[in-house]
């Protein structure tokens, strides 16, 4: 008896200010994970945790995913919303997933505060399991969780990344001492506001967040 064959996607790469990103898509378009060149061994895992065996072909992805993601990167960063994207995973990572991009360019959120929103308010540890391990980074926004004092705590990216794209998308960052890692130019207004970064004055999401009753994960 054979077992279930391989989920079949395609692959392509995109230059941005921060890295090449990677870029999954399946055969209709759909986004199925975003991930950085130096951590394509991380995505490849968390594929297979979602879809079991999967095969990457080469494949220039769709040309308004590219140009939403060129947009968001040149400023516009409402293109995110245009892009269609499904993950798999479980009914809670599904949950936390399809919330993330509720939470608004500019604003962070707190894994606790997001639990409270998601009605799991003793899930904040799982909000953060689930928060780690969404394959879509970027499009589906887990750079904007952040701890309740306001620290960046993780990112599965790397630190400068995360610190990199809260800066763009807006949100205010105190000034202090560079961090070990690679670095990545702060965009213009930023370095105009605050110099160098290390930790966030978070802004708050007070506003209750809304999900698919589905749990698809498109947006």
């Amino acid at each position: 008896m054979s077992g279930k064959p391989p989920e079949t996607f395609g692959l392509d790469r995109l230059e941005t200010p921060i890295g090449v990103a990677l870029l999954v898509t399946d055969a209709d378009g759909i986004l199925r994970a975003l991930d950085w060149e130096d951590y394509e061994p991380r995505m490849k895992e968390l594929l297979r945790l979602q879809y079991g065996a999967v095969v990457l072909q080469q494949m220039r992805s769709p040309q308004p995913v590219r140009a939403a993601l060129s947009g968001y990167f040149k400023g516009d960063l409402d293109r995110l919303s245009t892009i269609k994207w499904q993950v798999a995973g479980t009914a809670f990572q599904r949950k936390v997933w399809t919330a993330l991009p509720k939470i608004p360019p500019g604003t962070t959120m707190s894994y606790g505060a997001l639990a409270v929103q998601l009605d799991a308010p003793k899930a904040m540890r799982a909000v953060g399991h689930a928060n780690g391990s969404n394959p879509i980074s970027v499009v589906v926004p887990c750079h904007r969780l952040i701890g309740a004092n306001g620290s960046l705590v993780k990112y599965g990216g790397g630190l400068e990344r995360k610190r990199w794209l809260l800066a763009h998308e807006g949100v205010a960052l105190k000034p202090a001492g560079r961090g070990k890692g690679a670095s990545y130019p702060l965009p213009a207004e930023e370095r105009r506001r605050a110099g160098e970064v290390a930790e966030l004055t978070p802004r708050a999401v007070s506003a209750p967040l809304r999900w698919r009753a589905d749990g698809s994960g498109r947006s």
